[in-house]
């Protein structure tokens, strides 16, 4: 059974697998003692740090271990901002970071700190003016992921950090997504990383801190890993997480050239096989495994159930996938169709054949979910008023989106649909529908009940 979700967790290693299984018997001391178990424990931590730091661009001594890569955001956001809370309150993250950067930025703020999203483009990209413009006198800290976990889109980490380093703020890269792909570009500050994400066992962060850069760990003090993550380091995994990440780092520059021409490959066949498809992200500027589309008039999560049952693992940021019906925040922010959404994220050693067999099941796959839906647009008579309005409360994506499809041929051109919803998605949906289908998008208007959205037909 193809697994193509590797953007969450990426299969282990067998390096890690080797790695860990002798460190289990080698690493069980603490490393910190000096009789001849702890001196053996810590040879090996001592080993796995300088592998570590060496994948990541920095000293040894500005790296250390955290119990998971969540535990390295929050630990690294904490620390800079209290480090250099002299400076002020000012935090400056960009609308696409992780979850978890978004929410230490909402406990930052809930503590009377203030945060500063820097908008991206279409392609789920910020602007470097732009994000240099968010910096002021009492910035503290500023994060920017290297890649995005979820579109695959790589940002202009480099040229950002030039900005940070220009109004003396620091900046923090998340770069989970990247780091197994190679080294991130610029003059950073911290850096925060995840092992399953390349391989590696779950439980093992890294974050490095750079010399020079301000910084005062949180919560009680602790002698282990330079004060900054408490507790006794799981060795073993640790151990692991260091030896996938040399390895993988050496396959890298081939395994990426074979599968940015499988991911290229579905990007094509993707938006040929199947009826109004958006391939969202960076075509050029991305990682070389992931890629995303999002699919209209598709209940995301049946989707997903379509595609297990065909024995294709993947993901989705589409919000009809999500408890709370809300669309994936990096979608919204971008501004693309978050129905139907798809994330394919390749793990090394994925064949032509597999990638095949899942073009092959898709466009069935979608055809059936449509079909469950009840799809169907553009009646076959002629227009019954100038304007409409369609009563959508209650209806959950794609609905709404169905309902509008289905109407707008009941309008002359240049006439209107107004669909009254209270589905938040389709603030997100409708929009970007009429991108899509070549109408324009009048706007929104809060009701008793809900919110009317009005487009008008222009085809």
């Amino acid at each position: 059974m193809p697994y193509f979700d590797t953007a969450s967790a990426a299969p282990l290693h067998p390096v890690a697998r080797q790695a860990l299984q002798a460190a289990l018997d080698e690493g069980w001391a603490d490393p910190a003692r000096l009789y001849r178990e702890g001196r053996r424990a810590r040879l090996l931590l001592d080993a796995a740090r300088e592998a570590a730091a060496e994948a990541v661009g920095c000293r040894p001594d500005e790296l250390v271990f955290t119990p998971s890569g969540t535990h390295a955001v929050h630990t690294g956001i904490a620390g800079a901002l209290a480090g250099r809370r002299r400076v002020g309150g000012h935090l400056v993250v960009s609308a696409v970071e992780h979850s978890s950067v978004l929410h230490a930025a909402d406990a930052h703020a809930a503590a009377g700190g203030t945060v500063t999203e820097v908008p991206v483009d279409r392609f789920g990209a910020v602007g470097p003016t732009a994000y240099a413009a968010a910096l002021a006198p009492d910035t503290a800290l500023a994060c920017l992921q290297s890649a995005n976990h979820e579109v695959g889109t790589v940002q202009p980490v480099a040229e950002t950090a030039e900005a940070c380093a220009a109004a003396g703020v620091p900046l923090l890269v998340d770069a989970a997504q990247s780091l197994g792909w190679g080294p991130v570009e610029g003059a950073w500050s911290l850096l925060t990383a995840s092992a399953h994400k390349w391989g590696g066992p779950p439980g093992v962060g890294l974050l490095a801190v750079r010399k020079g850069v301000r910084f005062s760990p949180q919560g009680p003090a602790d002698e282990r890993e330079s004060g900054r993550s408490p507790g006794f380091v799981n060795l073993p995994a640790v151990v692991a997480a260091a030896a996938s990440l040399r390895a993988v780092r050496a396959e890298a520059e081939a395994e990426g050239a074979r599968l940015r021409i499988l991911v290229d490959r579905i990007r094509r066949r993707v938006a040929r096989l199947v009826p109004d498809v958006e391939v969202v992200g960076d075509a050029e500027r991305r990682l070389p495994h992931l890629v995303t589309f999002s699919c209209l008039y598709v209940d995301g999560e049946t989707l997903l159930h379509e595609l297990d049952r065909a024995g294709f693992s993947v993901s989705s940021g589409s919000s009809c996938t999500s408890s709370t019906l809300t669309p994936s925040h990096v979608l919204r922010a971008m501004g693309v169709l978050s129905e139907g959404n798809v994330r394919v994220s390749l793990p090394p050693g994925t064949t032509a054949d597999q990638v095949n067999g899942f073009l092959d099941v898709l466009p069935g796959a979608v055809a059936g979910v449509r079909e469950k839906l009840g799809v169907s647009e553009a009646p076959a008579v002629a227009p019954v008023a100038d304007s409409l309005e369609l009563d959508a409360l209650g209806l959950r994506c794609p609905q709404p989106v169905i309902e509008l499809a289905r109407a707008i041929g009941g309008v002359p051109v240049g006439g209107t649909v107004t669909v009254l919803s209270d589905d938040e998605v389709a603030r997100l949906d409708i929009p970007a529908w009429c991108v899509m289908r070549g109408h324009a998008y009048l706007g929104e208007a809060d009701r008793p009940a809900g919110v009317a959205y009005t487009v008008r037909r222009l085809v």
